[in-house]
């Protein structure tokens, strides 16, 4: 391992580090939900880099000896992958509506928009 590439649990603590930077104005309730969260959010986002290397290396396609011949299947950190990147979808979804809602500011009409649709 180079200088460079962190071992899992320091994956996991950095992220940890950074989800809870940007859920740090959260407050009672709410921010020990984000905890749980971001746990197991750094924990998926860690693994699947792991398991994003081994698909690489091995490549999707696993061959499977079945006594005097082989079938060709799915290679099996490809259904791990798959069903956990729908999972840390999910996690980090319910991360981002724990934040505060943005107001949306509405831009005041300057008339360009309406001159440039005259003109055509």
């Amino acid at each position: 391992m180079s200088k460079k590439e962190l071992g899992k649990d320091e994956k996991i603590k950095k992220e940890i580090r950074r989800l809870k930077k940007i859920y740090a104005d959260l407050d009672g309730k709410k921010r020990e939900v984000a905890e749980g969260l971001i746990n197991e959010a750094a924990f998926m986002k860690a693994t699947l880099e792991e398991l994003k290397e081994l698909i690489d290396q091995n490549g999707p396609i696993d061959e499977m000896p079945q006594g005097e011949y082989s079938i060709l299947r799915e290679h099996p950190a490809v259904k791990t992958y798959n069903t956990m990147i729908q999972r840390y979808s999910t996690v980090m979804k319910q991360l981002a509506d724990l934040l505060p809602k943005e107001d949306k500011k509405v831009e005041e009409d300057d008339g360009f928009e309406a001159f440039v649709m005259e003109r055509d």
